[in-house]
């Protein structure tokens, strides 16, 4: 293991633009538009679809900067087994193109410059809750969660959904009812999504000794809890529609058809738990899904919707 971590803090000799280009990498920036697009949807929510440009903005790129930093700590912790696993060996730290201290002040620089620019730009709940967000993630999810137990992902769940109350936080100063709707949104969504992804990845998992559940309690246990949290996803999205009236036809009526493809994915993946190939199409689908979903709340919020569909109303009626 030794061995290991000494490869990956010799940092190797690049050109200026690989150098740019491994620190990008650090970040995982493909996972980061999926937590940035909660965060914009919570503020349209919020905002009743008049959202400020700059207060946008500046929540988005504090935000963004929060990610990259949670992802890049993220990256030096779990080096050992990024180079273990074959899919993540060629990752800046393992691969010896970064030193884990360089990547470190990367990090707590990317950390501070989220924390300024949310306090400065929006307010200081937001700030904190963006810094709570690297906390969870890196604390709970990877050092406590991850590495010692299958139920990982569902508690870890939490820190992908603060992007939900971030946005909430940035137009209101405050956390309502339909902020932390959001979150369980995301929260439900979290296990189908990831679970589907650790069922293609089974034995890259097993073989560094992460107890992901398929590799603990096998595909069928697996497959079940998708089932079971895909079912208590679905109705929950339906909320913000009935009882707390934030959301209208539009996002109802998306809701419920993105819902319904959900569940049959779901429901495919129940019938044939040891195939790899519906797993990876349950895993594409939650992604579209999720950004299809908050797509949904931002047009339901824009005033140019609500004004066509009074329109379309009056025009029924008369």
């Amino acid at each position: 293991m030794q061995e290991i971590l000494n490869q990956s803090s010799e940092s190797k000799h690049q050109s200026f633009l690989e150098v740019i280009q491994s620190y990008y990498q650090l970040t995982k920036p493909r996972i980061i538009p999926l937590l940035l697009i909660t965060t914009a949807a919570a503020m349209w929510m919020a905002s009743d679809g008049a959202t400020d440009p700059v207060l946008f903005l500046a929540t988005v790129i504090g935000g963004m900067l929060a990610a990259a930093s949670a992802q890049a700590m993220n990256c030096i912790y779990d080096r050992d087994i990024d180079y273990t696993m074959e899919r993540t060996r060629s990752r800046p730290i393992p691969s010896g193109r970064v030193k884990p201290l360089h990547a470190g002040i990367f990090a707590v620089v990317l950390a501070g410059l989220s924390f300024t620019i949310l306090a400065v730009f929006t307010n200081l709940l937001t700030a904190l809750l963006a810094m709570a967000g690297i906390g969870f993630y890196m604390w709970i999810y990877t050092h406590l969660l991850k590495r010692h137990t299958p139920q990982n992902i569902v508690i870890g769940g939490a820190a992908g959904a603060i992007p939900a109350l971030v946005g909430c936080a940035a137009v209101s100063n405050s956390l309502s009812i339909e902020a932390w709707v959001l979150f369980a949104i995301v929260f439900l969504w979290t296990p189908p999504h990831f679970w589907a992804l650790a069922l293609m990845i089974k034995d890259d998992y097993a073989k560094v000794g992460i107890p992901m559940l398929p590799v603990v309690a096998g595909e069928v246990a697996t497959v079940k809890q998708i089932w079971i949290y895909t079912l208590l996803l679905i109705p929950s999205t339906l909320l913000l529609v009935y009882p707390l009236g934030v959301a209208g036809a539009v996002y109802g009526v998306s809701a419920v058809g993105l819902g319904g493809i959900f569940v049959y994915e779901a429901w495919k993946l129940l019938q044939a738990p040891t195939d790899k190939s519906v797993a990876k199409s349950l895993f594409k689908y939650s992604i579209l899904y999720m950004m299809l979903l908050c797509t949904a709340i931002v047009v339901d919020s824009l005033p140019q919707t609500h004004d066509a569909i009074a329109l379309l109303l009056s025009k029924v009626s008369s």
